[in-house]
């Protein structure tokens, strides 16, 4: 079943000849293995090149079956106008693309697929040899010499890596919900650990590593094995690996080498880019987008923000389209208009999944209304209107406290950054605050959200440990806090202390007569309606916040965090929420 590769193929009616394999030899004389799509005749095409290690031989229906088949039911654009011969998790469809003028190059990292190597997620390695393969991308005999890079998640976020290492021919990047700071999206959330890579490292990536061989899975691409044609024992993987999860938890702060060699420089990242988030990507990639795109120094640069599934919008004709279009305009420089596109492009959300599209010139929103509710800790009230001063308790590990807004009067829009300042004490040196804003409709309902990966996700969320609580002061915000988590800085049981908390960014248009609240938990939000069925790449089993989850004992012992944590509010410890209502 092993053929000697590089191998040629026609395919698609002769129209796209396919390099099955072929070798990149990086600088260190490791190898990392390609296959190329490209227009089957002799013209010279622009590159749309991705890096990762999720196994380029795999078809996404495979492990990603359950996500296949909904999108494909739920939007039938997506399989239509392809034979899907050729899908592969979270990257372009070579069919839509190789016909349309693009060389397709897919690059199994290191370590990874079909690459030999040592597996190190995210590392400088990793982005020292993805400029290495777009400049090899660059040099073919049937490049033109402009690169762009494409593609979701992980092939997202090593774009913001890459990137700012500047290859010569990198022309234009495309970021479709892509986290960019390792530490404060993925590991963790305001200083709290997350528990995503756990599943994630087992299901998504070991089951892919290079030297699996024929103890790994046969592709339905090539109908050959995913992970290459060498078999290693468990005890050789072990030593070609770094355990992810493991490091983690190691490297507490953001400070740590282990997070400042993965953590990209927005100064020298200066190439034309498109930046995608979603509504729903709390936990993960949906503040990368923002900050990706707010932070870098593209002079050129444009931001999308949809709504539904992580995987689904790269895929239908409204995500191709403005891919298309933009690298059609910096790729093969084709005048249809892009240079005119405002810069952000927004699905307005609304609740049951209803989406408006509008346009605006910057972000945050120009139109934006910056507007403060305060908690009330006597009625558990949420107004425009301070209160007389009071307190609340509440167990750490509990569902905490919910301030109500009343009902409101007319339809109210809120689009943007958000953040929470909080009066708090508690009764041992640390506290883990969890921060849920939700709508709850006439009847006191709460309506929730397709998430990104979770079917019923509040509005937005926010995350602090109170000893990470200092704030880097050149990069916050009033609307966007940003801590430094550089130091630990242990609270005096009792005494109180001021938090400010970053909420991530969302949309809502909040419909008449219903109620906005935010709740202040000690736990991660769950939804009121229960369990329902997971992802089995991910968890069996999801509760609002899908596979992001914040449970870890050796993070979070119960004799410190589950204390008893005091809310103040009122005139002298005006807890706020400050919210971007829209003109």
């Amino acid at each position: 079943m092993s053929s000697k590769y590089p191998k040629k193929e026609i395919i698609l009616n002769d129209k796209v000849e396919v390099i099955w394999d072929d070798i990149i030899a990086m600088s260190d004389g490791t190898q990392l293995r390609c296959d190329i799509f490209k227009p089957n005749d002799k013209g010279k095409y622009p590159v749309i090149i991705t890096y990762g290690p999720y196994g380029k031989w795999l078809h996404f229906s495979q492990l990603y079956s359950e996500q296949w088949q909904r999108m494909c039911e739920d939007h039938p654009d997506v399989p239509n106008g392809s034979s899907n011969i050729y899908q592969n998790w979270e990257v372009v469809d070579p069919e839509k693309w190789a016909t349309d003028g693009y060389i397709v190059i897919r690059v199994d990292s290191r370590g990874a697929g079909r690459s030999e190597g040592v597996m190190d997620l995210w590392s400088y390695q990793e982005s020292v040899d993805f400029a290495e393969c777009i400049e090899w991308a660059s040099q073919l005999e049937y490049s033109t010499g402009k690169v762009g890079i494409n593609g979701i998640s992980y092939y997202g976020m090593n774009q913001w890596q890459v990137a700012s290492l500047q290859p010569k021919n990198l022309t234009a990047m495309c970021v479709w919900e892509g986290a960019a700071d390792y530490y404060r999206e993925l590991g963790y959330h305001g200083g709290i650990y997350c528990s995503f890579t756990e599943a994630w490292f087992q299901k998504q990536i070991l089951t892919v590593q290079n030297g699996k061989g024929e103890k790994g899975i046969l592709g339905d691409i090539k109908k050959d094995w995913v992970s290459g044609p060498q078999t290693l024992s468990e005890e050789d993987l072990e030593k070609n690996r770094f355990n992810l999860p493991k490091q983690i938890l190691e490297n507490k702060l953001a400070t740590d080498d282990f997070w400042t060699s993965r953590m990209p420089d927005f100064s020298k990242i200066n190439v034309p880019l498109l930046s995608s988030a979603n509504w729903g990507g709390q936990g993960l990639h949906s503040r990368g987008n923002f900050d990706g795109f707010t932070r870098s120094a593209s002079k050129e640069k444009w931001l999308e923000v949809h709504g539904i599934e992580h995987w689904t919008e790269f895929y239908t004709d409204y995500g191709v389209n403005i891919q298309k279009q933009f690298f059609d305009y910096y790729l093969k420089e084709i005048d249809n208009g892009w240079q005119d596109r405002p810069k952000i492009n927004l699905l307005t959300r609304y609740p049951n999944e209803i989406f408006k599209e509008n346009y605006y010139a910057s972000w945050p929103l120009e139109n934006t209304n910056w507007s403060k509710l305060y908690l009330n800790a006597q009625n558990h009230s949420l107004s425009g209107i301070k209160a007389e001063d009071f307190k609340l308790n509440y167990k750490g590990f509990s569902d905490g406290i919910t301030f109500l807004q009343d009902p409101t009067n007319e339809e109210v829009e809120i689009t943007g950054p958000m953040s929470l300042k909080l009066f708090m004490s508690s009764d041992t040196e640390d506290a883990d605050v969890f921060v849920v804003l939700r709508l709850f409709d006439e009847e006191l309902k709460e309506v929730t959200f397709q998430g990104a990966i979770d079917p019923h996700t509040p509005i937005s969320q926010g995350w602090l440990r109170a000893s990470h609580r200092k704030l880097d002061k050149n990069l916050s915000k009033d609307y966007q806090p940003y801590h430094s988590h550089d130091e630990l800085q242990p609270l005096v049981p009792g005494e109180i202390y001021e938090l400010d908390i970053e909420v991530w960014p969302t949309s809502i248009v909040i419909p008449k007569n219903h109620r906005l609240a935010v709740s202040i938990r000690g736990k991660d939000y769950a939804w009121p309606g229960g369990e329902v069925k997971g992802l089995g790449n991910l968890d069996d089993v999801f509760t609002g916040v899908g596979p992001f989850k914040h449970e870890n004992r050796a993070d979070r012992p119960e004799k410190i965090y589950d204390g008893n944590i005091t809310i103040y509010t009122g005139e002298n410890y005006p807890s706020n929420i400050l919210l971007p209502y829209i003109k």
